[in-house]
């Protein structure tokens, strides 16, 4: 059992679907197994939740060029496998619990960008639904 008294992690996911709705997917970099997943990433103090999702976008992606056409209505919550709780976020949190957003890319290709100042991604690629 984890640690029910630590708080869960605010944060923001994001469904970039391009003009074929085919979604945005990032390779993982700190991750040696093949882990495929959606922008995603904390709230900063005092930063509203659609505010996140751009910034997210924009820092692993490369472009927030894009438009909401979507947002969940309720806040999705997690807790961390009880042995990985201490190692991830030194801690600090259970969990997470996060608001998450469709997106249409109105960009081209070419601007993606998944080398920024933190890149999380070593690759990416448009996937379809399935």
């Amino acid at each position: 059992m984890g640690n029910k008294k630590l708080p869960l992690r605010s944060g923001v996911g994001i469904i970039l679907l391009n003009k074929k709705n085919k979604i945005f997917v990032g390779k993982r970099k700190d991750n040696p197994i093949d882990n495929w997943q959606m922008p995603q990433g904390g709230i900063d103090p005092g930063e509203a939740p659609r505010d996140a999702a751009f910034r997210e976008l924009r820092e692993e992606t490369g472009t927030d060029n894009a438009e909401i056409i979507g947002e969940s209505a309720i806040w999705r919550s997690y807790d961390f496998p009880a042995e990985l709780q201490a190692k991830i976020w030194n801690g600090r949190f259970r969990g997470q619990t996060q608001k998450w957003y469709a997106l249409r890319f109105l960009g081209q290709d070419s601007e993606i960008d998944i080398n920024g100042e933190e890149p999380e991604f070593d690759s990416w690629r448009w996937s379809s639904l399935d």
